[in-house]
């Protein structure tokens, strides 16, 4: 007999297992199988798990993930965030860098924040890294770059005042570190005093890590004195590093790569190669594997030769790094929330293996959309024992995309398969493949349910749509509760003291029951009402922990108006769409007076004045706009939110800087062929102006900018009588405050 074949709901939020997630996610790689409802509930697992992981990576030293599932994972979520740009937010982990400092440390502030870089998995990743640049930048010359071996060990910030050493800081949440400046001291590879033609300021960056005989003399040291020893390298580098006692870290032989810098005062060079290499006149250890590359091919080939010198290097290395090597390019393509735009980190691959399939559960998320993750016999990938891997959706076990091609040549996947699991870029593994030759006489077709495992409503598939998904709404226990926990997350309401295992206990009490929003906020009022099961009494709560719930309670009682529209849940509404909303309306009553005046019939729709406003906003579109419709105009949500409304004091958007700004608070749209500037680079420039940009002409847009080949904007911004510029009356305009390089 086949294993049984195991129906569950999602309930419990995100669980990690042997470095995995139960919850399953959609492909980094195959968009197609996912869409923004089911990405939303997925990106939420994830970063709670990246969350983690980071702390027990940077604070803590003990990393319970391995480096390629942790890079993975992230990857995963970075992707999942970039197909849905309104799903981004800026307390998601991508949007973060290492971990906050360790509170048994003193802080120090980088003058220049320590980022993270993004990841390459595979040779068209590098590809499109330099094709995005060109795109960014309209540059079509000669597009040199460094490529130098990734450390696998603990990043360091060095300042140097009159070229004496003054303090040393580990990266922390990457804005504020861990000042070791006591325990760097001992680190043969770091010099004290900079020779007299370095620049009165340098703030220097690297890598501390162990060498391969080192961790291993280290560890016999260890064992022989009975005393932990260390899991690898970069553990004990790290440990080492992150001593209170400086007297420990002197006794471990740690070294240093330098390989970048922060704040200078004069610059260093004109390109990444010659600052490198007046970082190693100042005295600091650079890699002589760093070569200067003009192509992606050059990127791949050096690539493929430090992986060939990788097992004899004698250190740690987990890919390598691709920077643009001209400094100027640098800084016109300058930095996302984390990330450069400027440098990516080439990754290793990690490993396959085969394992059994022993079962199936199907999960439901918050907007109902129905989730497959494969249980499986446990199996070591990579180093980690994985027990779960996602299964994207029906299509996907049935062997076919959601626009029916092949996947596994058409293999479907059934319980008793003998599968291979890939970890290589993917946060849960996915099954790569399955051996025929070894299925089970009597494996039976996988039946994906047509109605939900909780509620028992229909389970229905939208045409289109590469999700099932459960129609019970708000009558659904999986969604209420899903919803809920959203709403309390990072992000949103944030509600300390009220996670996801006290939404669990909220929703199911029968006297201080949470089933919607609103509940959260009259929580203390009923319980005071309460002539007995006092939430004090209840296990887990006390006087003290149940004061200070209702007084977290209460001071999230005023929330601004991005994070509520992001709070809410909405299908598409990421925390991107409730800045871009809040931004554009304002207040909540101005938001509400345009929404209620859209038509609810779509065909009434065309010639409405809000709707076209609404669509026009750059990031906004159709798609959701249709969903925020959708929301408040059903009755059932609509006096769910109307309740919580009550409760809160809704702050509008905080002014942005713009410094006298000539385009500040005007809607810009560009069209046509932009020579100057790319259209990414204009519409940033903008932003940061404080320029609203849309996507589309209408009576409220301010400005249109026109290059060649501008068509029906250019005839709708006659119409309306909005002004025209074309790109040299553009920059003309905004250069006062804006320097083009």
């Amino acid at each position: 007999m086949p294993p049984k074949l195991l129906i569950s709901i999602g309930r419990q939020g995100a669980k990690v297992q042997n470095g995995t997630n139960d919850q399953g996610a959609p492909d980094a790689a195959n968009f197609d199988l996912a869409n923004a409802e089911d990405a939303s509930a997925q990106i939420a697992r994830l970063r709670s798990i990246v969350a983690a992981a980071n702390i027990a990576y940077h604070q803590n030293d003990a990393p319970d993930l391995s480096d390629a599932e942790y890079d993975a994972l992230k990857r995963r979520l970075i992707a999942l965030e970039a197909r849905y740009p309104e799903l981004a937010s800026a307390a998601s982990p991508t949007a973060q860098v290492g971990a906050a400092p360790n509170d048994g440390f003193g802080k120090i502030t980088h003058a220049v924040a320590m980022l993270s870089l993004e990841n390459a998995f595979a040779a068209e990743d590098v590809t499109d890294f330099e094709a995005r640049i060109r795109s960014f930048l309209s540059f079509g010359g000669d597009l040199a770059f460094t490529a130098e071996p990734k450390i696998d060990g603990l990043s360091l910030s060095l300042r140097y005042e009159n070229r004496r050493l003054v303090s040393a800081a580990t990266r922390g949440d990457g804005a504020v570190g861990e000042n070791v400046t006591a325990n760097v001291a001992h680190i043969a590879d770091i010099p004290q005093i900079l020779p007299a033609q370095a620049p009165d300021l340098v703030e220097l960056r690297g890598e501390v890590y162990m060498s391969h005989a080192d961790f291993a003399a280290l560890n016999a040291r260890q064992a022989q004195a009975g005393e932990k020893t260390f899991a690898n390298p970069r553990n004990a580098a790290a440990g080492s590093l992150r001593q209170l006692d400086a007297s420990i870290t002197a006794a471990r032989p740690l070294r240093f790569f330098a390989y970048a810098w922060g704040a200078l005062s004069a610059p260093l060079a004109g390109t990444q190669s010659g600052a490198i290499e007046k970082l190693a006149e100042f005295g600091f250890v650079t890699n002589a594997l760093t070569k200067i590359c003009h192509s992606p091919d050059d990127l791949l080939a050096h690539y493929a030769q430090i992986e060939m010198q990788r097992a004899d290097l004698g250190y740690d290395i987990d890919g390598v790094v691709y920077k643009v090597n001209d400094l100027s390019l640098q800084a016109r393509l300058g930095f996302r929330a984390t990330t450069p735009r400027w440098a990516i980190a080439h990754k290793f691959p990690a490993e396959l293996a085969w394992t059994h399939l022993l079962a199936i559960d199907i999960q439901v998320g918050r907007t109902g959309a129905l989730s497959p993750v494969a249980r499986l016999a446990p199996v070591t990938v990579g180093g980690v024992v994985v027990s779960n891997a996602t299964l994207h959706n029906e299509d996907y076990i049935a062997g076919r995309s959601s626009r029916g091609e092949p996947i596994r040549d058409g293999r479907d996947l059934r319980v008793g398969d003998w599968v291979q699991v890939y970890r290589a870029g993917d946060v849960i593994p996915k099954i790569n493949d399955v051996d025929l030759p070894r299925r089970p006489a009597d494996a039976m077709p996988y039946q994906f349910p047509e109605t939900c495992p909780e509620c028992g409503s229909p389970a229905h598939r939208e045409a289109g749509d590469s999700v099932r998904r459960c129609t019970g709404g708000l009558i659904c226990p999986a969604q209420a509760v899903e919803r809920l926990k959203h709403f309390v997350a990072r992000g949103a309401f944030d509600i300390e003291g009220l996670g996801a295992k006290q939404i669990e206990m909220f929703f199911h009490d029968p006297l201080l029951s949470i089933k919607t929003p609103a509940d959260i906020f009259t929580l203390a009022q009923r319980d005071a009402a309460s002539p007995l099961q006092k939430l004090k009494n209840r296990e887990g709560f006390g006087e003290t922990s149940t004061a200070k719930l209702f007084a977290a309670i209460d001071a999230r009682r005023a929330i601004g108006l991005d994070r509520l529209i992001f709070a809410l849940g909405i299908r598409h509404a990421g925390e991107v769409a409730g800045s871009l909303l809040a931004y554009h309306y304002g207040t909540w009553p101005a938001l509400m007076t345009a929404l209620d005046a859209i038509p609810a019939d779509p065909e009434l729709r065309a010639g409405n004045a809000e709707w076209a406003e609404l669509t026009a906003i750059d990031g906004v579109g159709a798609v959701l706009a249709n969903s925020l419709l959708d929301t408040f105009q059903n009755p059932t949500e609509r006096a769910a939110i109307d309740a919580l409304i009550v409760h809160l004091h809704i702050q509008p958007p905080p002014a942005r800087q713009t410094d006298g700004s000539p385009v500040a608070g005007k809607t810009v749209v560009f069209t046509g062929t932009l020579e100057k500037l790319s259209r990414a680079e204009a519409k940033a420039q903008a932003e940061r102006l404080g320029a609203k940009v849309a996507g589309s002409v209408s009576a409220k847009t301010d400005i249109l900018v026109a290059g060649p080949g501008a068509g029906s904007k250019l005839k709708d911004a006659e119409k309306h009588g909005v002004q025209v510029l074309d790109e040299d009356a553009w920059i003309a305009l905004i250069a006062p405050k804006t320097t083009l390089p």
